[in-house]
């Protein structure tokens, strides 16, 4: 480690949304985390966390879960212990996925949706997905291990127009340098 940083830490991811008009079919947004060891840091994801399911070490875990917005406050949060991580892993990507149970939905058809990575008190990044409004996915945060090997940020909100299964699968694809 050089001077005094000590890189990112601990982050939580928060997302929210408003819910459904009355009538209308409930709107679903996830939260997924996608790993990557260092030989393989912009392929196949070694694992997902998402609603139904945490990280092997209990590294990376979701907080609150959500199916329809009518939460207060942030709707789902998941932590990432990042200083607890195996050092085989370069690369933890978080995203965000609208579920397209009842029909095909774009950031644009959810109301008020918003994202907020933070470390303790320090907000990382906010974001209303309005740069991504065709998206039916995006990428909302970038961790990677650095020469030193701690962790560092990478902001940017990346869309896609993808149904979830396939997001899984090529969400580690967006920041590529």
């Amino acid at each position: 480690m050089t001077g005094f940083s000590k890189g990112i830490r601990k982050v939580e991811a928060g997302l929210k949304w408003d819910p459904s008009p009355t009538g209308q079919p409930p709107t679903d947004l996830d939260i997924i985390a996608a790993t990557f060891v260092s030989g393989d840091a912009y392929g196949t994801p070694a694992y997902l966390v998402h609603f139904d399911s945490r990280s092997p070490d209990g590294t990376i875990f979701l907080n609150r879960d959500s199916t329809d917005g009518k939460g207060f406050g942030w709707d789902e949060v998941m932590t990432l212990e990042l200083d607890r991580l195996d050092g085989r892993y370069a690369r933890v990507v978080v995203g965000v996925v609208i579920q397209q149970g009842s029909g095909h939905k774009t950031f644009v058809d959810v109301l008020n949706p918003a994202m907020r990575v933070r470390e303790g008190y320090t907000v990382l990044a906010e974001d209303d997905f309005g740069s991504v409004p065709w998206a039916t996915a995006a990428t909302i945060a970038e961790f990677a291990r650095d020469d030193s090997g701690e962790w560092r940020f990478r902001p940017g909100v990346h869309g896609f127009d993808e149904d979830p299964a396939t997001f899984t699968r090529v969400m580690g694809r967006a920041q590529q340098p």
